[in-house]
């Protein structure tokens, strides 16, 4: 049996198969960081590549709409949660904190093929990626202007650059390659390449989570909250949107959006904030992989409803 054939088909459980490693053998993770990059350009490659040219740009109108949801995510929600903060006093609280990287941040770079897992096209989460990644360098002025605990802007600002590069790049590479040596591929050939890209983002998780199988160790209380709150913010915001977008927009753009609304680039922050910042949310950031690799396996059934 073709191993990228079968990855396909099964998704969703090669998924859990990947998060199910990286919590249970977390000395794999070592190895792994290194290729944590690579993979990331790999996954974009493959995501694109399994993608019809001209539908991921889309129309004007299309854009439009992408635009306001990433102003919507990545400024007024945030900006909501630093409201919500300061009225209560918790703005220095680890939740507070925890809520605010992940509603600041653009999409994942895997929604594209969590959207497939789901059974719809990827382009409209492709277009979120790219342009949430883009605004990121002005959506993060104003929520770091308002809590300068956050850190150094300038750090995140050129981490979120360096991705826009790159997902500029591969997108590039692939669109060529796409409109050359690939231009009609069969169904076989892009069922290989989604199961390329599943296998892809099952070895990543690998490498993020023993956060949180330290913690487990450690104190299991902690890591059980910080578990049980990422998949309350996670599986909550999706379904908050997709209760909101599924009579305004097409099953496949509100499909999109929910995810999104959920599923957060998060790492981008962790990469660029001083340790300090991050040291107290370090488990929520682990945590949060997992609501996210179980998406496709939990929340199936509400998006095909």
């Amino acid at each position: 049996m073709n191993p990228l054939l079968w990855a396909a088909r099964n998704g969703p459980y090669v998924l859990v198969s990947g998060l199910a490693m990286g919590l249970l053998l977390p000395s794999l993770a070592e190895p792994m960081r290194p290729l944590l990059a690579p993979l990331v350009v790999l996954l974009l490659f493959v995501t694109i590549l399994r993608m019809e040219p001209a539908a991921i740009l889309g129309s004007l109108a299309d854009l439009r709409q992408v635009m306001a949801a990433v102003i919507g995510f990545q400024v007024l929600t945030p900006l909501v949660i630093i409201f919500v903060g300061f009225v209560g006093g918790w703005t220095g609280t680890a939740v507070i904190l925890a809520l605010l990287i992940m509603t600041a941040a653009p999409s994942i770079s895997g929604s594209p093929n969590l959207c497939m897992m789901m059974g719809y096209p990827a382009e409209h989460a492709m277009r979120l990626v790219v342009v949430g990644t883009a605004l990121l360098p002005l959506t993060a002025l104003p929520i770091f202007w308002l809590i300068p605990e956050l850190g150094d802007l300038g750090a995140v600002l050129k981490a979120a650059f360096s991705l826009f590069l790159t997902i500029s790049g591969v997108t590039v590479v692939a669109v060529g390659l796409r409109r050359t040596a690939l231009r009609n591929p069969s169904a076989r050939t892009l069922m290989q390449l989604e199961g390329a890209a599943t296998i892809t983002l099952a070895v990543f998780v690998i490498g993020l989570m023993p956060s949180v199988s330290n913690a487990a160790l450690s104190d299991p209380l902690l890591a059980a909250f910080w578990i049980a709150f990422a998949c309350l913010v996670n599986f909550g915001a999706q379904a908050a949107t997709l209760q909101l977008t599924r009579r305004r927009l097409a099953p496949a753009q509100a499909t999109a959006v929910s995810l999104i609304a959920g599923n957060r680039n998060i790492a981008l922050f962790f990469v660029a904030l001083p340790p300090e910042v991050t040291a107290p949310i370090m488990v929520f950031i682990g945590a949060y992989q997992i609501p996210m690799y179980l998406t496709p396996l939990v929340m199936r059934r509400m998006y095909s409803a």
